[in-house]
């Protein structure tokens, strides 16, 4: 996650609401767990937090042994991401995709895994290697009688453009045979949405209210679908790209949203409950256009101080190192 110019430039053009709804108990939020920290606990302990706070997905960037071998048998669903830095050995040689889904998926049959993410935020010339990686960890998966679980990639706003959320396209032409590929295997995209770097980017045009989930009405009109936040504007610019792209059939998962509680504008404990106690409240009834409960993971599990970047990236955590609440937040 290190988004904020990127997610800027979408969101110049999203100064968008959804009328308000009762909240909807939601069976699929999940937190991302991430081990850029010091003094963190073991992941035994960390599988046991989520379980006492019923939180029954999780999010790794690698594929973390201690952390595969502790959700083992806990019914925790699991997005495990291939590093960035795999995609190009994955890309050009069917017998490392192999290989790779043999070492780290076959070898932790009580894990539940629901996705491989293949890169997160990929960029520059490197995302010419997400399909073709995509395509040998899908086959590995299936060759291994695997195929339940599905292959994608996490992506954030910035490969996205178009206002109103209905006018939503891809800006990056690598993102079309993702999105037909994707349509073809039943898989969802993988989408990192955060509006609070659009807000941060564009505090002029955007109202923090609309970032938090607390406009009092609806902030933009678009056709039949009214907008009261900005996280349903991002997600439906998501749905229209994928519609313009002829892969209208695939879903989204929110695989990153979040608030920092620190080191930035409006970077504070209580934007951070309020953004994600709403965040979890609303989730549930989904989009104007795709209603129904979206599952979502928040960023992150715990503060990474040891995360490089901006200093909101090492303030984005639920827990303390401890276990205690950083602040109240009922799942």
């Amino acid at each position: 996650m290190a988004k904020q110019g990127a997610a800027s430039m979408l969101a110049l053009a999203l100064l968008l609401g959804t009328f308000a709804a009762i909240p909807t108990v939601v069976e699929s939020i999940g937190a991302c767990y991430g081990v850029n920290g010091n003094g963190l606990p073991s992941a035994g302990d960390v599988v046991q937090l989520y379980q006492s706070n019923n939180i029954n997905l999780m999010r790794i960037y690698f594929p973390d042994t201690n952390a595969l071998q502790a959700l083992s048998g806990s019914n925790i669903g699991l997005i495990m991401d291939v590093p960035n830095s795999d995609l190009g050995s994955l890309a050009s040689d069917p017998n490392a995709a192999a290989t790779w889904v043999q070492n780290n998926v076959q070898a932790f049959p009580g894990v539940s895994f629901r996705y491989i993410a293949v890169g997160n935020e990929v960029a520059g010339g490197d995302t010419n290697n997400i399909l073709p990686a995509m395509q040998n960890i899908n086959n590995a998966l299936n060759n291994a009688g695997l195929g339940n679980i599905k292959v994608s990639t996490a992506v954030q706003s910035g490969v996205t453009q178009g206002f109103p959320p209905s006018q939503g396209s891809f800006s990056q032409g690598y993102m079309g045979p993702i999105a037909q590929f994707l349509q073809s295997t039943g898989a969802p995209l993988l989408a990192n949405v955060y509006p609070y770097f659009s807000w941060q980017g564009n505090q002029g045009q955007i109202d923090i209210n609309y970032a938090l989930f607390t406009s009092s009405g609806t902030v933009v009109q678009d056709g039949g679908n009214a907008y009261q936040n900005l996280f349903d504007a991002l997600v439906d610019t998501f749905y229209s790209a994928l519609e313009n792209a002829g892969a209208g059939n695939v879903n989204i998962v929110v695989s990153e949203s979040g608030w920092p509680s620190a080191g930035g504008d409006g970077a504070s404990t209580g934007n951070a409950q309020t953004y994600n106690q709403n965040l979890i409240n609303h989730v549930g009834q989904g989009t104007p256009k795709r209603p129904g409960a979206i599952e979502t993971y928040i960023f992150a599990m715990f503060n990474e101080d040891q995360k490089p970047g901006a200093e909101t990236e090492r303030h984005f955590g639920l827990f303390n190192p401890d276990k205690s609440p950083a602040y109240n937040i009922n799942f």
